[in-house]
C-alpha cells in the first residue's frame, strides 16, 4: 500500500513539474537587424507581452536579431523561434512556395498586420535626374544596396526592381549590408544608394539625411509603378513623407508600402497565441509610445495584408473584437511544414 501511495505522489509531481515547465517555456520572436524598426519594435512587443503574461499565464517571450524575413522563415521551420515578423510578400510567398521561398511552408499561421514596411529607395541627388524610382533605371555599374544577402530587404527589392523591369544585375554592382553599415558606406561615399524598407522613420534614413541633406533622395513612385508591383499579391498601398519627416526633407515624398506580419507555427497552443494577440492589441497605446513607426498599427485591419491563414488562436480574439474573418484566412486542418531549399 504504501508503495502505492509514493507511486501516486510521483505521479502527481511529474504532471505538476511537466505542466510548470509547459507553462512557463520561453517563445522567441525572432526581428531583423538592429538598425532597422523589426528589432526594436520586437524587442517591445516581447516586453509587454513578457510583462502582460508571465507572472498570470507563465509566457515568456524573448525578441532577437536575425538577417530578416528569409532566415525568419527558416528559424520558424526548424522551430528555433516561434513567433516571426516578416515582411507583407514573405508570408504570401512562404504558403505558396513562391519567390526566394521555394517549398510551401504550410506550418506558418499568421498572428496579425503589424505597421507598415515603407520603401525608402534612396539614392544621391546628382543621380536622381526626376527623383522618381525609374531613375535606378539610368545607373550603370554603380554600386547600389538592395539589403544585407539572404535578408527581407533584398528579397523583396529583387522583386519590385524586377516587377518594374530595371535590370538591376546589369545595371547595379551590388553590395550587400544591413541598415546600419549601409548609412556609414553612403556616407563615406562608397555607394550611390541603398534599399531600406522599415516603418518610418527608420534610424539609419534619420542619420543620413542629418548628415547629407539634400545629397540624398527617396525616390518617388507613380501609380503605374504601384500598379504593377500589386499586380498579384495586392499588398502595397500608397504612404506619404510630409516635410520634416527626416532632417533637412523639404518637400512631400510619395513612396508605397506593405504591411509587416507577425506569424507563428501552427503546434503554438491555442492558448498562447490566443494571450499573445490579446496583449498586443489591448496594449497598443503603449507600444506606440515606445516606436513612432506602429502609429499605423490599427485593430480594424489587423488582418488586412496576411498571406497565410491565421492560427486558430488569433482567430478567436479577432472574432470577439467582431472582425469578419474571410475564407481564404480559415485555419487549414493541422499540416506538416516542408522544408527550405
Amino acid at each position: 500500500m504504501r508503495n502505492v501511495v509514493l507511486g501516486i505522489i510521483v505521479a502527481i509531481l511529474t504532471i505538476s513539474c511537466t505542466d510548470d515547465l509547459n507553462r512557463a517555456r520561453p517563445y522567441v520572436l525572432t526581428t531583423a537587424t538592429t538598425g532597422g524598426t523589426y528589432y526594436p519594435v520586437g524587442v517591445a512587443l516581447a516586453t509587454i507581452a513578457h510583462a502582460q503574461l508571465y507572472e498570470s499565464e507563465g509566457i515568456s517571450l524573448t525578441a532577437i536579431s536575425s538577417a530578416g524575413s528569409l532566415e525568419n522563415v527558416k528559424l520558424l521551420r526548424d522551430n528555433q523561434a516561434q513567433f516571426a515578423i516578416l515582411q507583407g510578400p514573405f508570408g504570401a510567398w512562404s504558403w505558396n512556395g513562391e519567390g526566394p521561398v521555394s517549398n510551401p511552408q504550410t506550418h506558418i499561421r499568421s498572428v496579425s498586420a503589424l505597421w507598415q514596411n515603407v520603401e525608402h529607395f534612396v539614392l544621391l541627388s546628382d543621380l536622381a535626374a526626376t527623383g522618381q524610382i525609374m531613375d535606378l533605371d539610368l545607373l550603370d555599374g554603380d554600386r547600389y544596396v538592395l539589403g544585407a544577402r539572404n535578408s527581407g530587404a533584398e528579397q523583396t527589392g529583387r522583386f519590385i526592381l524586377e516587377t518594374l523591369g530595371i535590370d538591376y544585375e546589369a545595371k547595379f554592382n551590388l553590395a550587400y549590408m544591413g541598415y546600419g553599415p549601409t548609412t556609414s558606406a553612403i556616407q563615406d561615399g562608397n555607394i550611390v544608394g541603398m534599399n531600406i524598407p522599415a516603418g518610418a522613420p527608420v534610424s539609419s534614413i534619420t542619420q543620413a539625411y542629418a548628415l547629407l541633406g539634400d545629397r540624398l533622395t527617396i525616390l518617388n513612385w507613380t501609380q503605374e509603378e504601384l500598379d504593377k508591383i500589386n499586380a498579384k499579391y495586392p499588398l502595397w498601398d500608397w504612404y506619404e513623407f510630409p516635410p520634416g519627416t527626416y532632417p533637412n526633407q523639404t518637400e512631400l515624398i510619395r513612396t508605397v508600402a506593405s504591411p509587416n506580419v507577425l506569424v507563428t507555427r501552427e503546434d503554438i497552443s491555442d492558448e498562447v497565441v490566443y494571450r499573445v494577440t490579446k496583449v498586443i492589441w489591448e496594449n497598443l497605446a503603449t507600444l506606440q509610445e515606445i516606436h513612432r513607426a506602429t502609429k499605423d498599427m490599427r485593430l480594424e485591419i489587423a488582418i488586412e495584408g496576411l498571406g497565410a491563414p491565421l492560427h486558430p488562436g488569433a482567430m478567436r480574439y479577432y472574432r470577439e473584437v467582431g472582425l469578419s474573418i474571410p475564407d481564404r484566412l480559415l485555419p487549414p486542418p493541422s499540416t506538416t511544414g516542408e522544408s527550405l531549399p
